[in-house]
């Protein structure tokens, strides 16, 4: 159970919203169920859009990303961006990657059981020890560092 300290109802285009602060006060994402299983999150600094669908193994349509492909999805944008910020300040070239994610979930209870992700770093002149080195660094990335241990993380990459 969570249990929410701070809630204050604003008015949003004369619709009721939930507003949670963080620590600081401010607001990451506004999330709004829309039916039909669907949910639409509204990033508050960009006004970036994204919109959930539950899967077609779970009662969905399956035409949108799941809450759990954005689990899956986030944690290879974490690794890669905390990569990038460890590349930038040591003096290290990277400009690509290209990544695949598999999430494979359990039946009961329904969770994820494991991810499999492959990293493409090719074009920036890396050598396998510091590819290595940087996948490290990269594992420690806040999202890798949520996640429940018992989710089995398969890395595997190229350069």
């Amino acid at each position: 159970m969570v249990i929410l300290t701070q809630i204050k109802l604003i008015l949003n285009e004369g619709k009721s919203v939930a507003k949670i602060p963080n620590k600081k006060g401010k607001m990451t994402a506004i999330i709004e169920y829309k039916g039909g299983l669907r949910t639409e999150m509204t990033h508050q600094l960009s006004g970036t859009i994204i919109q959930t669908d539950a899967p077609l193994d779970n009662q969905g349509k399956g035409e949108a990303f799941s809450p759990t492909d954005l689990v899956a999805s986030a944690y290879v944008s974490c690794l890669l961006t905390i990569i990038g910020i460890y590349c930038q300040g040591h003096g290290i070239y990277f400009e690509q990657a290209k990544a695949s994610a598999v999430k494979n979930m359990t039946a009961a209870p329904r969770r994820i059981d494991s991810l499999e992700i492959h990293i493409d770093f090719s074009g920036n002149g890396w050598d396998n020890a510091l590819m290595e080195k940087l996948l490290e660094v990269g594992k420690r990335c806040p999202v890798a560092l949520s996640l429940d241990p018992s989710i089995e993380i398969k890395l595997t990459a190229e350069i």
